[in-house]
Protein backbone atom coordinates (compact mmCIF):
# COMPACT_ATOMS: atom_id res chain seq x y z
CA UNK A 1 0.00 0.00 0.00
CA UNK A 2 1.25 3.57 -0.65
CA UNK A 3 -0.51 6.90 0.39
CA UNK A 4 -0.30 9.84 -2.10
CA UNK A 5 -0.47 13.34 -0.88
CA UNK A 6 -0.91 16.04 -3.83
CA UNK A 7 0.20 19.59 -3.10
CA UNK A 8 1.30 23.13 -4.93
CA UNK A 9 -2.23 23.98 -6.26
CA UNK A 10 -3.98 27.01 -6.68
CA UNK A 11 -5.02 30.00 -8.45
CA UNK A 12 -2.96 31.50 -11.29
CA UNK A 13 -3.60 33.40 -14.31
CA UNK A 14 -3.55 32.37 -17.93
CA UNK A 15 0.03 32.07 -19.24
CA UNK A 16 1.39 31.04 -16.11
CA UNK A 17 2.93 28.05 -14.42
CA UNK A 18 2.52 25.98 -11.06
CA UNK A 19 4.50 23.03 -10.27
CA UNK A 20 2.31 20.13 -8.04
CA UNK A 21 4.02 17.52 -5.93
CA UNK A 22 3.10 14.06 -4.78
CA UNK A 23 4.62 12.52 -1.81
CA UNK A 24 4.73 9.05 -1.52
CA UNK A 25 4.60 7.06 1.78
CA UNK A 26 4.59 3.45 3.18
CA UNK A 27 5.23 0.71 1.10
CA UNK A 28 7.71 2.93 -1.04
CA UNK A 29 10.50 0.71 -1.24
CA UNK A 30 8.92 -1.06 -3.99
CA UNK A 31 9.07 -0.01 -7.69
CA UNK A 32 6.01 1.83 -9.04
CA UNK A 33 5.06 4.23 -11.62
CA UNK A 34 3.12 7.03 -11.01
CA UNK A 35 0.63 9.51 -12.98
CA UNK A 36 -1.32 12.33 -12.51
CA UNK A 37 -4.95 12.94 -13.58
CA UNK A 38 -7.47 15.73 -13.57
CA UNK A 39 -11.00 16.00 -13.03
CA UNK A 40 -12.80 19.12 -14.23
CA UNK A 41 -16.68 19.62 -12.49
CA UNK A 42 -19.15 17.60 -14.33
CA UNK A 43 -16.46 15.94 -16.58
CA UNK A 44 -14.36 12.03 -16.00
CA UNK A 45 -11.48 11.67 -14.94
CA UNK A 46 -8.75 12.04 -17.64
CA UNK A 47 -5.42 11.16 -18.00
CA UNK A 48 -2.46 14.23 -17.82
CA UNK A 49 0.72 12.19 -17.39
CA UNK A 50 2.37 9.48 -16.14
CA UNK A 51 6.35 8.00 -15.55
CA UNK A 52 7.61 4.92 -15.10
CA UNK A 53 9.95 4.10 -11.96
CA UNK A 54 13.80 4.78 -13.92
CA UNK A 55 11.49 7.70 -14.99
CA UNK A 56 12.72 6.10 -18.48
CA UNK A 57 9.35 6.32 -19.56
CA UNK A 58 6.80 9.17 -19.83
CA UNK A 59 3.63 9.37 -21.24
CA UNK A 60 1.56 12.66 -22.18
CA UNK A 61 -2.13 13.57 -23.08
CA UNK A 62 -2.60 15.38 -26.35
CA UNK A 63 -3.60 18.52 -24.62
CA UNK A 64 -0.75 18.79 -22.74
CA UNK A 65 2.03 17.76 -24.42
CA UNK A 66 4.77 20.77 -24.92
CA UNK A 67 3.50 22.37 -21.87
CA UNK A 68 3.66 20.38 -18.91
CA UNK A 69 6.41 18.06 -17.25
CA UNK A 70 5.97 14.88 -14.78
CA UNK A 71 9.41 13.84 -13.38
CA UNK A 72 9.89 12.27 -9.99
CA UNK A 73 12.64 12.15 -7.46
CA UNK A 74 12.68 8.36 -5.61
CA UNK A 75 14.82 9.21 -2.94
CA UNK A 76 12.30 11.91 -1.65
CA UNK A 77 9.73 9.95 -2.96
CA UNK A 78 7.92 12.89 -4.45
CA UNK A 79 6.62 13.38 -7.92
CA UNK A 80 6.35 16.36 -9.53
CA UNK A 81 3.98 17.79 -12.41
CA UNK A 82 5.43 21.64 -13.72
CA UNK A 83 2.98 23.06 -15.69
CA UNK A 84 3.62 26.14 -17.82
CA UNK A 85 1.41 27.80 -20.11
CA UNK A 86 -1.67 26.74 -18.44
CA UNK A 87 -4.98 27.69 -19.94
CA UNK A 88 -8.72 28.30 -18.56
CA UNK A 89 -9.57 24.52 -19.53
CA UNK A 90 -6.31 23.35 -17.75
CA UNK A 91 -9.08 23.72 -14.33
CA UNK A 92 -9.38 20.90 -12.53
CA UNK A 93 -8.69 18.85 -9.27
CA UNK A 94 -5.45 17.09 -10.20
CA UNK A 95 -4.80 13.74 -9.05
CA UNK A 96 -1.76 11.39 -8.14
CA UNK A 97 -1.59 7.98 -8.78
CA UNK A 98 0.38 4.96 -8.48
CA UNK A 99 0.71 1.57 -9.63
CA UNK A 100 2.86 -1.27 -8.32
CA UNK A 101 5.56 -2.18 -11.34
CA UNK A 102 9.06 -0.85 -12.72
CA UNK A 103 7.09 -2.07 -16.63
CA UNK A 104 6.88 0.96 -19.26
CA UNK A 105 3.62 3.55 -19.08
CA UNK A 106 3.59 3.58 -22.32
CA UNK A 107 -0.23 3.60 -23.33
CA UNK A 108 -1.48 3.78 -19.97
CA UNK A 109 -3.90 6.45 -19.65
CA UNK A 110 -7.05 4.70 -18.42
CA UNK A 111 -8.23 4.85 -14.64
CA UNK A 112 -7.93 1.21 -14.33
CA UNK A 113 -4.18 1.42 -15.09
CA UNK A 114 -3.45 2.29 -11.49
CA UNK A 115 -4.06 1.56 -8.13
CA UNK A 116 -3.36 4.21 -5.60
CA UNK A 117 -5.14 7.56 -5.54
CA UNK A 118 -4.33 10.77 -3.59
CA UNK A 119 -7.03 13.09 -2.34
CA UNK A 120 -6.67 15.92 -5.10
CA UNK A 121 -5.36 19.53 -5.33
CA UNK A 122 -7.54 22.33 -7.36
CA UNK A 123 -6.20 23.93 -9.71
CA UNK A 124 -8.02 27.20 -10.87
CA UNK A 125 -6.55 28.66 -14.32
CA UNK A 126 -8.30 32.61 -14.76
CA UNK A 127 -8.54 34.23 -18.24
Amino acid sequence: QVQLAESGGGLVQAGGSLRLSCAASGRTFSAYATGWFRQAPGKEREFVAAISWSGGSLEYADSVKGRFTISRDNAKNTIYLQMNSLKPEDTAVYYCTAVPGESSVYGRQSVDDYLWWGQGTQVTVSS
